[in-house]
């Protein structure tokens, strides 16, 4: 899965760039600043990283507000910090309840933007820090989350609605795991990746 996401990212890169090479680079008239306000639908695909007979991990598919402020270096290379929080009820397969938990993940990206008239795809790579907040044990005495550290890789798209506002259609995938702890007891951690895929619609404004 890993290997054909990076081949998409490099074809869609190659696409743009050529693209890109047809217009005007001269054109130094761009905004150096965006914000976006987005809808995003974050769905975690979870599994235990080390198998753990009979039991699979379920995390609920949830809607949440996102916003990201974006800073161009350049007319096709810019930086996005993307901020939101997600709260999601986790259970086995088996039917026990692991309560719930809120995913906060802050993430930086770096992009290439592509300008095709009123169209401006993009793609981008990044690091996350995802706090685990608001934790609910469910069947269990106590349940603990380790705050993490992941990567997104990224692609949108922008749509000119005028000079100053546009629509935003994006998509994102983290690859993430984190140590779980049950009943404050050590004996009872686990790996869990949880690699959640945003995907997310909104409008933005530069400035």
């Amino acid at each position: 899965m890993k290997k054909i996401i990076f081949s998409t990212i490099l074809a869609c890169l190659f696409f743009f760039n050529a693209q890109a090479q047809e217009e005007e680079t001269t054109d130094d008239d761009y905004s150096k600043w965006q914000v976006r306000a987005r809808a995003v639908a974050v769905s975690p695909a979870p599994y235990f990283y080390d198998a753990i007979s009979g039991f699979d991990v379920e995390i609920s598919t949830t809607f949440a507000p996102e916003l990201d402020i974006t800073y161009f270096l350049s007319k096709n290379i810019a930086f996005e910090l993307m901020v939101t929080s997600s709260k999601h009820d986790v259970e086995l397969n088996d039917g026990t309840r692991l309560g719930s938990v809120s995913l906060i993940p802050p993430t930086l990206s770096l992009q290439y933007h592509a300008y095709l008239n009123d169209f401006k795809p993009y793609i981008g790579a990044g690091m996350s820090y995802v706090i685990f907040n608001g934790t609910a044990a469910g069947d269990l005495d106590s349940i603990d989350y380790e705050n993490a550290v992941g990567y997104t890789l990224q692609i949108g798209i922008d749509y000119n609605l005028s000079e100053k506002w546009f629509l935003n259609l994006d998509f994102k995938k983290m690859f993430l795991n984190t140590d779980v702890t049950a009943n404050n007891d050590s004996t009872n951690t686990a790996e869990v990746n949880i690699d959640p895929l945003f995907l997310g619609f909104g409008v933005g404004m530069k400035f």
